[in-house]
């Protein structure tokens, strides 16, 4: 059966029948002791309500019979009695070992005579002398042979033995057993009336489960499984369960916004490179109706042409490191002074900044695990960032790093435009420009901030930007040190 329902039904009438079962066997085996150590004793009080002087004056010392009394079957007729009166065969045996037969029943045949050690041990208790046993005569009939010391105060005369018939024993015993058996059936009935209605309102809460389960799927991850009166177990499960699904619903989430987001930098990357090429599309076109006759239009068509090849490349550069980056990103960790490494670019920074004011304020020995190459790149992003938004004139730029505790800060502060509070969770993301139509006059696809990210958080760094509308900008890296 693979109902679950069914099995546990099986299962519990199972051990109930086994339980039963057992009882059965045990009741059997105690009422047959039981019934002939009854019998046993009963024999035994009626041996010993016989008066003493009928064993000596009947059996060990007998009077002859008179001819008025030859017409008796016995010459003990009624002198034992009930012993007698039933299906029994009957024998003493006297202190010297003699066997006399009383009494022999048709059925049984002759008491059985038992080995001389049994008499001899039982003479030697005296009254208080007895046993009995179970054994087949010799036509394989059970019997149940009782033994009894028999004497006056003074001496024990011999051993009385009493052999009966099992039949009627055995009859009632399988009597006792049917009746068993038949309130066996009956309880097995009863035990699975009962525990069907409890099996299967034990097993509502999981079936509420199953139930639930077959509704959800992909585009629908929102129920959720309500343990309330349920059993630990599936109490248990219905937690773990719901665990997993908002483990899948926080999985597919991520996944759409990622599918999201990778259209959006497809749609965002054609664009920008569909840009330069019109561009150079178009600068071609011009040449070809008759510009490169004129020397001032040719130079002028080349150079915007070289300009836009120049942009294609940084962008398809770009691309390819983010590429590279999302994919298996390596690190050429080693220590390095992040003051040091900022002065090392001074020259170049100045040079990009050109008639700007830069001023580098760097705190000595600030020694951490990073890949130089990349947070020098970083250093040279956050910093042509601030050229593009600073006026070429007027323009301050600050290059600064510090340390507090166990992290190290570094970056760049402008007196630029600013940015608006509002926007500011968005400038890392991928293309995305603060204002669109500037960024494409001073060349910039929205790249720069994003791969910068991605370098600060292979690292295990963060960056923040603090900025406001019309009061500049700062970006700096809190970068953990590894000693």
């Amino acid at each position: 059966m693979k109902s679950l329902r069914a099995q546990l039904l099986l299962r519990s009438v199972l051990i109930v029948m086994l339980l039963l079962l057992f009882i059965g066997v045990l009741q059997y085996l105690l009422m047959g002791q039981f019934l002939y150590h009854r019998t046993a004793l009963t024999i035994q009080s009626e041996i010993l309500g016989i008066p003493d002087s009928t064993w000596t004056e009947n059996v060990l010392n007998p009077q002859p019979q008179s001819d008025a009394e030859d017409h008796h079957d016995s010459p003990f007729e009624s002198a034992f009695g009930p012993l007698q009166d039933k299906a029994n065969s009957i024998a003493f045996i006297d202190t010297s070992m003699q066997f006399h037969s009383i009494q022999v029943d048709a059925s049984l045949g002759a008491s059985p005579k038992l080995a001389k050690q049994v008499y001899q041990q039982l003479l030697a208790q005296g009254k208080a002398g007895n046993q009995y046993q179970l054994m087949a005569n010799h036509q394989g009939q059970m019997q149940l042979v009782v033994l009894q010391t028999v004497g006056d105060h003074d001496s024990i005369h011999g051993i009385v033995e009493v052999a009966t018939s099992t039949t009627n024993l055995q009859e009632e015993l399988v009597r006792e057993l049917l009746i068993f058996v038949g309130l066996t059936v009956f309880a097995l009935l009863l035990a699975m009336a009962v525990f069907w209605p409890i099996i299967s309102r034990t097993l509502i809460p999981l079936s509420r489960l199953v139930e639930m389960t077959s509704k959800i799927n992909a585009g629908n991850l929102d129920a959720r499984f309500s343990p309330k009166g349920a059993q630990t177990e599936i109490r248990q499960l219905a937690d773990s369960f719901n665990a997993m699904l908002d483990r899948l619903d926080t999985s597919f989430q991520a996944e759409r916004i990622a599918n999201a987001k990778m259209r959006q930098f497809v749609a965002d990357a054609s664009h920008e490179l569909r840009t330069p090429l019109t561009s150079i599309h178009g600068f071609l076109e011009v040449l070809l109706r008759g510009a490169s006759q004129n020397p001032e239009q040719l130079a002028r068509s080349l150079k915007s042409m070289h300009s836009e090849s120049n942009r294609m490349g940084k962008l398809v550069n770009d691309l390819i490191f983010l590429a590279r980056m999302d994919q298996v990103p390596q690190l050429l960790v080693k220590k390095a002074d992040i003051a040091e490494v900022i002065h090392e670019m001074e020259p170049q920074l100045r040079l990009l900044a050109k008639d700007r004011t830069v001023v580098f304020q760097l705190s000595p020995q600030l020694f951490a695990d990073v890949d130089i190459d990349k947070i020098k790149q970083v250093i040279l992003n956050l910093f042509h960032n601030a050229v593009s938004h600073t006026d070429a004139l007027l323009g301050e730029i600050k290059v600064f790093a510090y340390q507090e505790q166990r992290s190290i800060y570094f970056g760049v502060q402008d007196n630029g435009e600013g940015i608006e509070s509002s926007l500011i969770p968005n400038i890392f993301e991928r293309f995305y420009r603060v204002d669109s139509s500037r960024s494409h006059k001073i060349g910039g696809a929205g790249l720069g901030l994003a791969i910068t990210k991605s370098i600060v958080d292979l690292h295990h760094a963060t960056i923040e930007c603090v900025s406001e509308k019309g009061a500049g900008a700062m970006f700096q890296v809190i970068l953990p040190t590894h000693y």
